[in-house]
Formats: structure tokens, C-alpha cells, sequence
């Protein structure tokens, strides 16, 4: 088995990570923002390089747009599909013995969601959409409050925490947790198993990460198919129950998509709250005016979102011939990387973009959870966890300090930190935080 997935490790991924090697040590920009080391610590002036080579950039390993308006529009635009696992530049033998391997239901392989697109994916996502609209969301804000409470108290016993294992994490995977219906005791298994499966994200990563990941989404796999014959057996009043007992999707298209339903209702939220810390201790005078005007939050959140975003880049495969201008057209079966972190730092988009600013007007108009019917599913959960959380972690802890430098996760698309010790200092007890909605009326500076 092992040998097949070689094989399809070679195509997937074996291939990019020559050509980017290759164009790295050349000093391709490009290839340095896909897998280089300052790709994944500070990627966003290596986009401005590639910015100023025009609206598309076409380099020896591929097409890129970083330009806000070009961005969107190929997002929602139905000439882009869902990309392929293997690139069609593969070369052929290597290519079709590759597509032969079926590897265990993840998220970079159909039918998942995001490998998928109409009618199939139109399919997918309506019964799994259920499970996010604003009313299903709203009916977890409860939970998310006691879930943030109980964290809070537990972290005050003790006078230093890890932000990222002990709170980031800890808050959306008890809700997902709930959710899918898993028992809170297995609630760290799943963080194990994502931690290891989230580089299949990535372009061009080691065979032995790879390897890791397909035993990991192995595992996960009978996981799922147990758990999904136990509430078909067993039906119970959570939102996966609901969505097994429908009978709308096959087992394999559940277990494929309960691995998103994860990644929608946890990455983002985890890196939405990680990324938050650091830089309002950067801006201490956005945290004073959040501190100040707490009902500032859900700006804070949306410029949080646009400044560092929890996803840096989208990949879309052309369908039919496209014409992008200046020279650039595309073919059918051709990728092109949609820059979500270039296009909200486009500076013809948002004035002076490398200022932090909770008061920015338009920052809710950033593209970090996608656009078009490939938007991020959990982009309300994500919201929702953050306005809770956040200012509850300030309010209870108004000395809070990062103890060293937090260390980022090794990773070029998913952008957040893996640790970030801190001194948490006297808690402030655990007074009422005010619950913020994301619709409510903010006054202007």
C-alpha cells in the first residue's frame, strides 16, 4: 500500500517540490511564497514583490493573481472549477498510474467539497449547509460562552498558558466536537489527527509528511464509518446526526465531509483568535480602544481576518478558455493561484493596507474565507467563536503577556501559530463580557 501511495505522493506533490526547490534557489519569489521559509513567517512582502509584476504572474511554476478585483472575480466566476489533486503538467505515465490510487476520504480529495463542482458540488453542500446557517449558528452562542467560561477558569488556577493548545484550539473543537456528536474524551484525538492531516493542503510537502497524513486520514476514516453506523443505529440530536439520518450522502461522501465540516468549524477559528493575540499587542492602541469600546470587536475581528488570514491562498482550475488581459490566456485543464492574503493587502482595494486598523471601514469586504459557491462554510461559526472568545480572554486577563516569541506552524496555506506561551497575571474574575453580534451598529472615528 505504501508503495501505491508513493506513487501518488510522486504526482501530487514529488513533482511541485522539485520545480519549487529548483526556482527557489534561483530566488524565484514565487516558489519562496509556495514553500520557502519566509513563505510561511511573513509571506506578505514577497507578495508585494509579486505584486509589482502585474495583475497575473506568470512564472516557471505556474499563474498567480494577487490583485483584489481579479481575485474575486475569478472566485466567483463559473470558467474556474476546483483544482486537481495532480496537476495536468504532470508527465503522463507518472500522471494516469497516480490517479489510480484512491487515498482515504480528506480534504483534498473528492468528494469533498472543495474538489468538487457543480452539479455535485451543489449536491454536497446543501445538506451539509444546514448545519451553518445564521439561525443553526446563533443556537450555539450559549455553548460557545460556557465552553470560553470554563477555559478561563481553568486557565486562571494556573499563572502561564500556551494560547494556542490550551484556548485557540480548545474553543472551536469542543463546538465541532458537539456538532458531530464525538465524546468530549476524544475531542484531543482530533486535534492530533488534524495537526497531521492539514499539510495535504499544502504544495509540494515531504513524503514523510505525506505518509503521516494518509495514516492519520486512515484512521480518521474508520473513526467516522463507526460513528456514522452508531447514529444510524442511534440517531441523536446533533447537527451530524441529522445530516446521517437524512440519508442524502453515501458513507464515503459523510466521512469526507465531516473532515470539512472539522477544518471549516476549526482552522479557521483557531487561527482567526491566534493571529488576533500578537497583533493587538503589537497596536496597543487598538487594544486600548477595544478596551475602551468593546463593542469595536467584531471590526476588530473582520480586520484581524483581512490583515492575517487564517488562509492564504485558493487554487482554481480552468474549465474553458479565459482571457485575463495582458497577454494572459488561459486554457482549459490550467491552474491558477488566487492570492487570498494579496488580495487584502491590495492597496487599490484598502488604502494603506499594512496598517493594522479596527476601525477600517471596509474591512469586512477581505476575501480570507473565499467568495463564490466555494465560500468557507464555517465562516459564521468562525465569526461567532472569535467574538466570544477574544474579548473574554482580555477581559478576564488584563495583564496578559506573551512569555517569548510564539512559533508559527509550519505550513505556506494555512497561516497561524502552533504555540504561544504567555503570563496570564491577576484574573480579572469572571465578569460579564458583552456578547457582540456582528450586525451591530459601530460609531465611526
Amino acid at each position: 500500500m505504501n508503495a501505491r501511495y508513493a506513487i501518488r505522493w510522486a504526482a501530487e506533490h514529488g513533482v511541485p517540490r522539485l520545480a519549487l526547490r529548483a526556482q527557489r534557489r534561483l530566488g524565484d519569489p514565487f516558489a519562496r511564497l509556495l514553500s520557502g521559509a519566509e513563505g510561511r513567517s511573513d509571506p506578505y512582502s514577497l507578495i508585494d514583490q509579486l505584486r509589482g509584476t502585474g495583475r497575473v504572474h506568470t512564472g516557471p511554476v505556474g499563474y498567480a493573481t494577487f490583485d483584489y478585483q481579479l481575485c474575486r472575480a475569478i472566485l466567483r466566476d463559473r470558467r474556474f472549477g476546483a483544482r486537481t489533486p495532480i496537476d495536468p503538467a504532470v508527465p503522463g505515465p507518472l500522471r494516469r498510474n497516480a490517479e489510480r490510487v484512491v487515498l482515504p476520504p480528506n480534504l483534498t480529495e473528492a468528494p469533498s467539497m472543495l474538489m468538487l463542482d457543480p452539479p455535485e458540488h451543489s449536491r454536497m453542500r446543501k445538506p451539509v449547509a444546514s448545519a451553518f446557517t445564521p439561525r443553526a449558528v446563533a443556537r450555539l452562542g450559549d455553548q460557545v460562552r460556557a465552553v470560553t467560561t470554563e477555559l478561563l477558569d481553568a486557565m486562571s488556577a494556573r499563572g502561564s498558558a500556551d494560547l494556542i493548545g490550551d484556548f485557540a484550539a480548545q474553543v472551536p473543537i469542543a463546538i465541532i466536537a458537539e456538532m458531530l456528536g464525538f465524546p468530549a474524551a476524544d475531542r484531543e484525538l482530533f486535534l492530533r489527527w488534524g495537526d497531521v492531516v492539514t499539510p495535504l493542503l499544502d504544495v509540494g510537502i515531504s513524503w514523510r509528511t505525506h505518509r503521516r497524513a494518509i495514516d492519520a486520514t486512515a484512521a480518521m476514516e474508520g473513526y467516522l464509518a463507526a460513528h456514522i453506523e452508531k447514529l444510524r443505529r442511534e440517531p441523536r440530536e446533533n447537527i451530524f446526526s441529522v445530516l446521517v439520518s437524512s440519508g442524502d450522502l453515501s458513507t464515503t461522501e459523510l466521512i469526507a465531509n465531516a473532515n470539512l465540516l472539522m477544518a471549516a468549524g476549526f482552522e479557521t477559528t483557531v487561527n482567526v483568535i491566534g493571529n488576533a493575540i500578537p497583533l493587538l499587542f503589537s497596536h496597543p492602541d487598538q487594544l486600548d480602544l477595544l478596551r475602551a469600546e468593546p463593542q469595536r470587536w467584531p471590526g476588530a475581528i473582520e480586520e484581524v481576518l483581512r490583515f492575517d488570514p487564517p488562509v492564504q491562498i485558493a487554487a482554481r482550475r480552468v474549465l474553458e478558455p479565459v482571457d485575463l488581459g495582458a497577454s494572459v490566456h488561459l486554457q482549459p485543464g490550467k491552474s491558477i493561484i488566487v492570492s487570498l492574503a494579496g488580495a487584502n493587502r491590495d492597496p487599490a482595494h484598502f488604502p494603506d493596507p499594512h496598517r493594522f486598523d479596527i476601525t477600517r471601514t471596509n474591512a469586512k469586504e477581505h476575501l480570507s474565507f473565499g467568495s463564490g459557491i466555494h465560500a468557507c462554510i464555517g465562516a459564521s461559526l468562525a465569526r461567532l467563536e472569535a467574538a466570544h472568545a477574544l474579548p473574554a480572554l482580555f477581559e478576564r486577563f488584563p495583564d496578559l503577556r506573551l512569555d517569548g516569541e510564539p512559533s508559527r506552524r509550519g505550513l505556506s496555506t494555512l497561516h497561524g501559530y502552533q504555540h504561544m506561551p504567555a503570563r496570564l497575571g491577576r484574573p480579572a474574575g469572571a465578569r460579564a463580557v458583552p456578547s457582540m453580534a456582528f450586525g451591530d451598529r459601530v460609531p465611526r472615528s
